[in-house]
């Protein structure tokens, strides 16, 4: 099997951990953990594994005029990305996170032109009015509460915070992604995320019931913890040696496909009339604001 072919499914494994994330997370939250408690599990154990697999890494030393984007880097998406995520969720559905959540790109088009005046062309615009209508429609049009969702149009708006400061994140990130090795870097953006989110998480960890969670809850949280928080890291670290951006990207199609299959099929959640206008403007939005012009053609 060839090295291009193994990015291929390292890529769709990490697709398939976040689909699958969205209702397996729920499952646990909030009757055995908070999310916020959650998010310092999830950092612990992250942190630990990448520190134990980080004696295969190179040696390197981050410079000293890399700290405040490190920094940067860690708290947009190892802190208020992940707390407003795990937060959403416990507000709202796995539907409602597994389609919002692909909104990922459309915001990181908004944020380059704001932040480094990267060119928007009128399809990206259409994509972006696409995918924000889309995304509005979920947040204001959908149910207020629902199956396990208290507050959903809460809980939607937090996943639109999660998709931009992921998207901060991207762009903060692209220049010590391309200095330094990912072992190297994640271990130090995981120790930094842990520092930080350690007095915000705390209380909920202290109040988690051990003793009353069942084995079936234990292997949602280890899921979680090893899978969603570390495997895909490293997923995505090696399909991006192979392949390009783009292509590692356009895995994000098939997030809300998994995510809702696995959640309507499970009976975690339902798939209406609204859900599948959303995602069906969600997902064109993202296609046109990611899309990218053919060589020798004008990026109008």
């Amino acid at each position: 099997m060839s090295r291009r072919t193994l990015a291929i499914l390292a890529a769709l494994t990490a697709t398939t951990i976040y689909g699958l994330n969205h209702t397996i997370a729920k499952g646990v939250m909030p009757h055995y953990v908070q999310p916020f408690g959650f998010i310092l599990l999830r950092v612990t154990g992250a942190t630990l594994l990448l520190w134990a697999c980080s004696v295969f890494a190179p040696r390197q030393r981050i410079e000293k005029r890399d700290y405040l984007r490190l920094v940067l880097c860690a708290i947009f998406g190892m802190v208020i990305n992940m707390l407003a995520f795990f937060k959403g969720l416990e507000l709202s559905t796995p539907v409602n996170s597994s389609v919002l959540v692909t909104t990922t790109p459309i915001i990181v088009v908004i944020l380059s032109f704001l932040l480094i005046r990267e060119q928007v062309t009128w399809r990206k615009a259409l994509g972006i009015g696409l995918g924000m209508l889309g995304a509005l429609a979920l947040i204001f049009m959908n149910e207020t509460t629902g199956m396990n969702a208290p507050n959903i149009p809460m809980g939607n708006v937090l996943f639109i915070v999660n998709a931009t400061f992921y998207g901060l994140y991207l762009i903060t990130a692209k220049k010590l992604i391309e200095k330094y090795h990912p072992l190297v870097l994640l271990k130090w953006l995981f120790t930094i995320a842990l520092v930080v989110n350690l007095p915000i998480t705390l209380p909920e960890v202290l109040e988690i019931p051990w003793a009353e969670i069942p084995l079936k809850g234990y292997g949602a949280i280890l899921f979680v913890v090893v899978g969603t928080t570390f495997l895909t890291y490293l997923c995505n670290a090696f399909a991006l040696t192979q392949l390009k951006a783009s292509t590692v990207s356009a895995f994000i199609y098939a997030q809300p496909v998994i995510g809702i299959a696995f959640a309507v099929g499970s009976g975690k959640d339902r798939f209406g009339l609204l859900n599948a206008l959303a995602t069906i403007l969600v997902l064109a939005g993202v296609y046109l604001a990611s899309r990218r012009p053919k060589p020798g053609r004008s990026a109008a």
